[in-house]
């Protein structure tokens, strides 16, 4: 039997660093917030109470379809992180809007408690929860709590309200008088300490976040995540500047509404590149099952038929004249559909060395010879000069084994100068005549060197009567 052949380990594939977002959102909302600080000539505040109603049901909608799709996740992944995020965003969604327009325009109260604390804690708690799905990580979180995906939030909203209900005159008065002032030119900084803590510890948590958020989509590749970390940098500096001007509890608009804004729009063009990942994941996997299908009928039913056939022709008298017609053919029949099935159910991002080790290791299995293989497994090769690059390599070691009745077939697989790439199958058959095999035309050198320029590259063959023969591929 042939020697046994090693397998290449697949090269570990480095994820793509996406801090560069960050870095930027973080620079520009810091230029952003600086200017809005000490620049004495341009006015951030435009009052606008229909385009503040407009701004926060973008952002509403935006949230809570963004929270949908990470409830999916968590359905396909059981990870803590999109549970949280899901929850986070529930929260928020619901208190941009739903909270503030049931409080202030539907129960009629504008007195700057209720209305204020109420929306106040809901997105505290949604900055926090925010905050520990970053630090879970990819912890996977019980299957249960899918069933508190929407029951959690509005239970907490419901039970705040119903606290800040019974208090009810005893609440301190979030927000004064002085809101209506109409000058947009110096910050006010304006409202009760727990007021400004609480938005400082929103603050502080979405721009904490967004620094894991950051870290943890580089080495995951989580198109998600990627889109999150900044805006996670756009919410918090949303919230620092709700410090200075408080217009989320006005009519006013400021920077602040801007960034928040950003912040979803951000959000939402995480969620459709996710939506696009995911369906063209799904389809790769049906092209894939497909495939498998296919190898799997032609092993079951064609490699099945020439391996009797195969089997039949062998037990043939001798004096038979097609004989050895009839079983060469259906030996190399039987060679080409097994190769088919191998290209069939091969993964895309199998690396070339792998490839052809395990093509190597069969072969030699096969036909009882000693097969050298030595390849840099650095040299990377699309799926379809895999597949050319084994097909050449298996023709050359059945051409050296038939015809020139081989025992050793070495492969080699290196990089050449100039950065072009070297497959080498060399024998110590009993060699051919180059220019004699030439004028013959043999259909399986042409096949070679149509295979080779399709890489595209070259391929050149050398031999000669008792000196084996040598075929080089370069592309």
């Amino acid at each position: 039997m042939g020697d046994e052949v090693e397998t290449a380990t697949p090269a570990p594939r480095h994820p793509r660093s996406w801090s560069r977002l960050t870095l930027v959102t973080w620079a520009f909302c810091i230029v952003v917030t600086a200017s809005m600080l000490w620049s004495p000539y341009v006015a951030f505040g435009v009052p606008n109470r229909s385009l503040h109603l407009v701004l926060d049901s973008i952002d509403s909608c935006v949230a809570l379809f963004v929270a949908y799709l990470l409830h999916n996740r968590f359905l396909r992944r059981g990870r803590l992180q999109d549970w949280l995020l899901c929850e986070a965003l529930v929260l928020l969604g619901l208190a941009s809007l739903v909270v503030t327009y049931v409080v202030e325009d539907v129960v009629g109260i504008r007195d700057g408690r209720v209305n204020v604390w109420l929306p106040l804690t809901v997105r505290v708690v949604g900055a926090l929860a925010v905050l520990a799905a970053a630090i879970v990580g990819d912890r996977i979180g019980p299957t249960r709590l899918r069933r508190w995906t929407l029951l959690a939030p509005l239970v907490l909203i419901v039970g705040v309200a119903a606290v800040l209900w019974v208090a009810g005159d005893r609440l301190p008065i979030a927000l004064g008088e002085d809101l209506t002032d109409d000058s947009a030119i110096e910050p006010l900084l304006a409202g009760h300490p727990l007021l400004l803590v609480g938005q400082a510890v929103g603050a502080l948590s979405f721009l904490a976040a967004s620094v894991m958020v950051a870290r943890q989509a580089a080495r995951r590749n989580d198109e998600l995540l990627r889109w999150l970390a900044p805006a996670c940098t756009l919410a918090g500096f949303a919230r620092l500047n709700y410090l200075l001007y408080p217009s989320l509890y006005t009519d006013w608009l400021y920077t602040g509404d801007v960034l928040r804004t950003g912040c979803y729009v951000l959000l939402l063009v995480g969620a459709l590149r996710e939506l696009q990942r995911y369906w063209s994941a799904q389809t790769q996997v049906a092209v894939v099952e497909d495939r498998r299908r296919l190898a799997r009928e032609l092993h079951d039913g064609v490699m099945q038929e020439l391996a009797y056939i195969r089997v039949e022709s062998s037990m043939l008298p001798d004096q038979t004249a097609s004989k050895r017609q009839i079983t060469d053919a259906a030996v190399r029949a039987l060679d080409e559909a097994r190769a088919a099935v191998n290209a069939l159910g091969s993964v895309d991002d199998e690396p070339l060395g792998y490839v052809l080790h395990r093509a190597a290791r069969e072969l030699a299995a096969r036909y009882d010879v000693h097969l050298e293989v030595d390849v840099d497994d650095s040299i990377a090769a699309d799926r379809d000069q895999r597949h050319a690059l084994v097909r050449i390599m298996r023709e050359a070691v059945v051409n050296a084994v038939r015809h020139g009745g081989a025992r050793l077939v070495r492969v080699r697989l290196v990089g050449a100068a100039e950065g072009d790439r070297r497959l080498t199958i060399e024998d110590d058959g009993s060699g051919f005549d180059i220019v004699a095999g030439s004028a013959t035309g043999g259909y399986g050198l042409v096949s070679m060197r149509d295979r080779a320029k399709g890489l595209p590259g070259s391929m050149r063959v050398e031999s000669a009567p008792g000196e084996g023969s040598t075929v080089t591929v370069t592309w």
